[in-house]
């Protein structure tokens, strides 16, 4: 899996935009942030729910690790040279639900 994968993914879901944060890449639904790409890019930040990620860690822990932020688990680190394209992308799409408005989702 590549990111120009995730790239292509992430866009098409509504109100998806990209842009940079700190030396990152994002992507964001209304400005709120759901996956960040931080150099090289081999790596992608997902910011599911707690639930979401306890698992998706008990069934994909080969290529995903709790994300450490501020000193809290926030979200799952996901390497992308591993990873099977339908988890990442039920993983991004989980983010996106978990960020987006109420009025988006309804649609």
């Amino acid at each position: 899996m590549n990111l120009d994968q995730v790239r292509r993914y992430a866009l098409s879901l509504p109100e998806t935009a990209e842009a940079p944060h700190h030396e990152s890449s994002s992507f964001r639904v209304r400005g709120k942030i759901f996956v960040t790409v931080p150099p090289p890019g081999d790596v992608i930040h997902v910011f599911v729910t707690e639930e979401q990620r306890e698992l998706a860690l008990a069934l994909e822990p080969e290529f995903l690790e709790k994300l450490l932020w501020g000193g809290k688990v926030r979200g799952l680190r996901v390497k992308l040279a591993q990873p099977k394209p339908a988890v990442v992308f039920r993983l991004i799409e989980q983010a996106w639900a978990a960020k987006a408005p109420k009025a988006l989702l309804a649609r």
